[in-house]
């Protein structure tokens, strides 16, 4: 019997893919569980114009992550922080504060864990800071440190 799947199934597939199983596998398990479908004509053209409206979606999110990154180069974040004689800098700069400057300053919202900080910044200047916007799309942000 071909089941269209609903929901992942360990060793069998994942959702939305089209699996040919026993009858009573299907009965039993599948279809009691509401893990899946029986693959009718309606329920296979129903997953196909599901698959279509999600590439859409896909396409369109990764058209504004695009953008958004092109917006995002040109901004600019300032952040300060305490210095000691000489310039040298007491602590680092995190992705922490620079999300929460980026909000104050820009009024945009910035997930910290979407930066790609090897490590926390612990020199004075302008420092270019990789963000991951979408799986497909990385973007810098330009990021100067002061003293305070």
């Amino acid at each position: 019997m071909k089941v269209i799947l609903i929901e992942d199934v360990k060793s069998l597939g994942k959702k939305g893919q089209l699996v040919d199983v026993n009858d009573g596998y299907a009965r039993n398990f599948i279809l009691a569980k509401r893990l899946g479908l029986e693959a009718t004509p309606k329920n296979l053209n129903d997953l196909k114009l599901k698959k279509a409206n999600d590439e859409k979606v896909a396409k369109e999110i990764y058209e504004e992550a695009k953008a958004f990154g092109e917006r995002l180069k040109e901004m600019e974040v300032n952040v300060t922080i305490k210095t000691g004689e000489g310039g040298k800098i007491f602590g680092s700069v995190s992705s922490k504060e620079i999300a929460e400057a980026a909000k104050a300053q820009l009024g945009i919202e910035l997930d910290k864990k979407k930066m790609v900080l090897p490590s926390p910044i612990k020199t004075l200047g302008t420092t270019l800071v990789p963000i991951k916007l979408h799986p497909k799309v990385t973007s810098e942000l330009k990021v100067n440190v002061r003293e305070a």
